[in-house]
Order: C-alpha cells, then structure tokens, then sequence
C-alpha cells in the first residue's frame, strides 16, 4: 500500500514521462535516470513481503507446537530466529508456497533447493554432485542434517555454528561412528579439542572438503591416492617438500601405485610418529610393501628392540629418513656410503662410535644368504644344529629316564627321603654353594630379561619388558647379571689356580674328581640307557656322573660364548677397531642362540635331572644345604663311597644334619628357582609355538 508521501514524488515524474511520450521523441537521458531512480525509490514497497514475520511468529512461536500428522516440531522461537544466520530473511522468501496457500488451514510443502539456490548457489551445486546427495533417506541429503535447523542455525564463522571446526566433528560423528572413533584418539584431535588450535589443526572439512565431498576413493576426492598427498600438504608444507623428492613421491608423481600419507599414517587415528607404540607399528606399515626387508628387520637386532619397545631402538624412519627416503645409490640418500657415518652416529645412535669397520655391519642381515656372508652363513648353520643336536639327545634321553623311573616308582624299586636319621656327608663346601647360589640369581636375571628380547615377537614379551621397568631398565639389569657371571667365573677360575697351581693337587684333569669326561662316562651311559630300555640294573656312579660333566663344562661353553659375544654387542666401537663388521651379525647370532641353548637345557634337563626326575622330585635340597643322609650318600654314589672307605676318609666327611631353619630356606629359594625357571620354560614352548622363533 502507497502511503500520502511517496505518492507525490511518483505522479509528477509520471506526468513528465507522459508529455515526452506524447511529444513522439526519446527520453533525454536525464530523464532516463530520474525515472530509474524514481523507479527504485517505489521498489521497496511493491518488494513489501505480503505476510510479516511477525504474523509467522504469532502461532509458530510455540515451543509446544507440532504438526498434527507425525508430531514434529513446527516450532520457531522468535528470539533464537532473531540470532541465526538468517535473521534479515522474511519466512517467505524461503516458504513461498505460504502466498498461494490458505495456511495454517493446509500444510506448506517442503522448501525446495531453489530457495536456497538465490543465496548458496556456491554450496549447493557441488553438493549436489556429492556423496552425500545421495544416501537415500539419510541426514546428510538436506542441508539440515548438517547445518542443523535453518531457523537458529548461527553464521558459518561463528564457534557455535554446527559445522565449526570443533562441532563438525560430532555432528559428522553422528554419522561416522567408527571414523570418529579413530579421529579422536588422533593427535589432530588433541590438537583441535585439548589444545584449542582451531585455525590450524584439521577438522573433517579440512581434509574431505565442505559440500564437495566424495567417496574417499573417487578420483576427484580429497583423500583420493591422486590428491591426498596435495591435501595434507596444505598444513605440511615442508614435509611434502621432502617427500616429492622421495622415491615414494616419485612413484605418485609418475601415477603409479606407491604410497602416500595414509599409507602409513592412516586415515583418521594419526598419531605421533615419535610415541613408542606408533614406532613399534612402523616397521610392519612398511614392510606391507618391503616384506622382504621387514622380514630381515624383524629379526635383527634392532627389529626386536623395537618390538619390545624400547625408545631408543632405532627403526626403519631412523635410517631411511621419514619422507626423504631414497635409494642407497642416490647421493642425497642417507644410507649412501658417503652419508651413512652420519646416519648411525647420529645422536641417540651411535653418536662418536662410527668407524669403517662399524659401517660394514649389515642391518638387514640374512644369516640363510650364503651369498651376502659366508661366515655369518656357516655360522649360523653351526649354531642350529647345535640347538638341534643337544635338544634332540638330551630330549630322548629325558624322555626315556622318565618313563623308567616312573615305572620303577610304582614298582618300589626305590623311594624318595631327602633328610632322615644317621650321619649326613658332606658334598658341597660354603664356597661352591654360595657360588652356586649366585649361578642361580644371575642365570635367572639373564632369562628373564633377554628371553623377551630373543622372541620378542611373541605374544607375552612387551608386556615382561613393561613388568620390568621397561626395555631401557631390562637392558641395565641384563648387563649387570653379566658382570655377576663373570664374577663368579672368575672367583671358580681363581679357585682352581689356587687348588692346581699353589697347591699343587692332582686328579683335577684326569681322575675321579676331575669333571673331565672319560670312559666310565661313556661306560655309564651305555648302562643308563640299557636300564632306561629295561635292559640292564642301573649303573654304579662316582663323584660325578656324566650329565653332571655335561653341565658344568657347559657352563664354560657357555659363559665364553655367550660372555664375548654379549661383550662385542656391548661395545661394538672398541671390537670393530680389530674386527669386522660382520662380526657384529656372527655375535648377534651366538649370543641369541648360545642363551636359548643355555635357558632351554637348564629349565628343561638341568631341573630335570638334578630336582624334577622322580627319584629327585619335587626338589633336591643338596646344593643348598651342603649335605645328603649317608644311606642316600651309599645309593647314589657307591664308587665315591667305597672309595672313602677304603681310604679312612669317610669320617672326615662327616657334618651335622641341616637345622629346620636351613631346611625351610632351601625349599623357599629352591622352590622359587625351580617355579621361575619352569614359567620362563612355559613361555618358551608358547612363543615357539607362536612362531615367534625363526631357524630356517
């Protein structure tokens, strides 16, 4: 409707259009521009809208009200409209079906895109074409389902927005559950939510895009292979720099079908690369595609320390570089001859221990490759079948004494009585038992802490590491086990030059207390394992018998063995001065086989023959207490025996039975060794059977 006052500024401007239309000539151009602007003085009240919001508000304006057919809300609260993005927009603009239709007496249809086109023609015509357009029946088809309702919907910069940086990510989580559920245990998560970066931490539009998202692996998509390098690049910058010039980059620069960001990164639960979870993963991320190089990683030295998560192991991103990754034959590259000092001495590598020696040590070692390292190869070979060999014979002969005297034990042939009445014999001196006792503590220590790291891809090994204060602590505690075994050995070496070379005793190489193996040993095991078959009476033994040789002397195999070795590993830059690189890997190879020689042949047939066999069971006390009964003494040891009597020297040996007190103190060390020993054993036989243990 006109009002008084607009009307006498439109007749006199018509009256003057009228008189030059009359006169049959054109409109001076003057006049042209006075009649346009007369023209758009009058717009806005034949633009009036013909109902006022206010009108709307008069009934919509209800928190109760509902629509009678399916009872959803129809509820528009003036003063959260008044608040949102379109506040200066009349109800009509966007229901125009409300001008042709009698309402509130009939519904208003839906309002269609063609309303919003007016305004977000940019949003709407990609969305349209978008994967969301087209779930049937699901949210994301209308512009409600994300930007919630259009009525209180606030500006799209405002941090209240439905789809703000911080609020997208539950609304899109309302609809991708498992994707959110990886997102947010992301450090982009932590950055956007527990730091509150919200201009540079990335959201979901950030990465899939606003209304133009597509199926994640739609050649126009984002995240596709063939721009998901461009897109996290967007944030960094400098890494895609560095990773464009990599053999990887260079593989997706030339379109072909090599990795990318969240080949290794994964899509949406990116986490730290420098946390030790996230390096644990990383080696078995790249051999996905390197399985070869994994495999020889996997079994390396370095491989199982990063297995068992030790921070300082050093894995495949270290040497290779993260995103400049390139062929060892590339100047640039990092494991280029010219390049690799710098590369392992790197600080918290091999920082001032680099020499040329050092630098031939083969990372990815394969010990069954003739071709790469005969020395490492026949060595290898050799420690094989000695596990094979000493586990095979020892095996059959555990299984075959078991089996007879647990059918002896039914039978009554003999019976167990550690302690009893009479005089006691002396079999251990002080000395030798407190060695053993340390034999004992520092054997056990070396198990528990380097078994994890021998399978260390079986199940229960990360998890023993954590129990012992973590990879770093086990490594400390291994070392000073082994400064214990070396000072045992060297108190046992130092009481043999006293006894041999001072005292110049005899019968320590050859005789009946020499441990040197001899004819009666190879006598006695002809008649154990008649005996075992049934065959003959058990044979008569001396001071030692012959599974008490094997033993001892293994010790002395075994601490030379294992000793150097685990001292060229320990210090790698004063050996390879003099020694090869390869002998790091030969070193490698005997140390780790050398201890599951030594850990499986004491927990298994040490424990067997000495407490677990049934003639024994369940502990012998002897090595803790010193002594056995003489009844006990004349049974075992008839040869040691009648030799003592025969000497006059029976008597001398003669001790006072065991207090209660040192009883009960050799059953609870004893126990507790004995306990550890058969759980360490137990989880041997687990990770083997895990394949956690790689001979061939």
């Amino acid at each position: 409707m006109f009002r008084t006052r607009d009307l006498r500024l439109v007749v006199p401007a018509l009256g003057l259009s009228a008189l030059l239309l009359l006169l049959g000539g054109p409109a001076p151009v003057a006049a042209q521009e006075a009649a346009a602007a007369t023209d758009a003085a009058a717009a806005p009240a034949a633009d009036a809208p013909a109902i006022p919001n206010e009108k709307c508000f008069k009934c919509h304006d209800d928190p109760e009200m509902k629509a009678e057919a399916d009872g959803r809300s129809l509820a528009v609260i003036e003063a959260q409209f008044k608040t949102g993005a379109h506040k200066r927009l009349d109800c009509v603009q966007c229901h125009a079906d409300a001008l042709t239709i009698k309402h509130p007496r009939n519904d208003l249809g839906p309002v269609s895109f063609d309303a919003c086109m007016e305004c977000h023609e940019d949003e709407i015509t990609p969305f349209q074409t978008s994967i969301h357009s087209k779930v049937k029946g699901g949210k994301p088809a209308t512009c409600q389902g994300c930007h919630g309702s259009v009525h209180t919907t606030p500006r799209s910069n405002s941090p209240d927005a439905p789809m703000s940086d911080v609020n997208q990510v539950r609304n899109c989580g309302t609809c991708h559950k498992e994707m959110m559920e990886g997102y947010l245990s992301s450090v982009h998560a932590r950055a956007l939510f527990v730091a509150g970066l919200t201009d540079v931490s990335p959201a979901c539009s950030d990465c899939h895009g606003s209304h133009d998202i597509q199926r994640h692996d739609a050649e126009g998509a984002r995240t596709s292979h063939a721009k998901s390098p461009e897109t996290c690049g967007a944030c960094h910058q400098g890494v895609l720099k560095e990773w464009n010039e990599s053999a990887h980059g260079t593989l997706w620069s030339e379109g072909k079908d090599g990795p990318v960001c969240s080949t290794c990164h994964e899509a949406h639960a990116i986490q730290r690369p420098t946390t030790v979870e996230s390096r644990a993963h990383m080696p078995s991320d790249c051999g996905n595609c390197h399985a070869d190089v994994y495999k020889s990683f996997h079994d390396s030295f370095h491989g199982k320390w990063v297995s068992v998560g030790r921070p300082s192991a050093a894995m495949c991103s270290d040497c290779h570089t993260p995103h400049h990754n390139l062929p060892a034959s590339d100047p640039r590259s990092s494991i280029h001859p010219d390049n690799l000092a710098a590369t392992c001495g790197a600080s918290g590598c091999h920082a001032g221990q680099v020499n040329a020696s050092f630098l031939t040590f083969m990372p990815h070692s394969d010990p069954m490759d003739k071709d790469q390292n005969p020395w490492v190869h026949y060595i290898y070979i050799f420690m094989t079948l000695l596990l094979l060999g000493v586990f095979g014979f020892f095996g059959l002969h555990a299984a075959l004494w078991l089996q007879r005297t647990l059918v002896g034990r039914l039978r009554g042939e003999f019976k167990v009585q550690h302690f009893g009445e009479g005089p006691y014999v002396r079999r251990f001196t002080t000395t030798q038992m407190w060695l053993h006792v340390s034999i004992i503590l520092s054997f056990l220590l070396l198990s528990v802490t380097g078994l994890p790291l021998k399978f260390a891809a079986a199940p229960w090994a990360p998890g023993l590491m954590r129990a012992l204060g973590g990879a770093d602590v086990a490594a400390w505690l291994h070392r000073f086990a082994a400064i214990v075994t070396f000072g045992y050995f060297a108190v046992h070496l130092a009481m043999l030059f006293r006894d041999i070379v001072l005292k110049k005793q005899k019968g320590y190489f050859w005789g009946w207390k020499s441990m040197t193996p001899n004819l009666k040993d190879l006598q006695d095991l002809i008649a154990n394992v008649k005996y075992f078959l049934y065959l003959g009476p058990r044979p008569a033994l001396d001071r030692w018998a012959y599974w008490e040789k094997f033993d001892y002397l293994a010790v002395f195999w075994g601490v030379g063995m294992i000793g150097v070795s685990g001292l060229i590993l320990w210090f790698p830059d004063f050996f390879t001065r003099f020694l090869p690189g390869w002998a790091l890997n030969a070193a490698y190879i005997i140390h780790s086989d050398e201890a599951l020689l030594a850990t499986g042949f004491i927990f298994l047939f040490h424990f067997f023959h000495t407490h677990l066999r049934p003639e024994s069971f369940p502990m012998d006390p002897v090595i803790f207490t010193g002594s056995m009964p003489l009844h006990r003494f004349k049974e075992e040891r008839p040869f040691e025996y009648e030799r003592m009597v025969a000497d006059g020297t029976l008597e001398q040996h003669f001790v006072p039975p065991p207090s209660q007190a040192q009883i009960r103190v050799a059953h609870v060390f004893g126990f507790t060794a004995v306990a550890v020993g058969v759980w360490l054993a137990i989880l041997i036989f687990k990770a083997i059977a895990s394949g956690a243990l790689h001979l061939f």
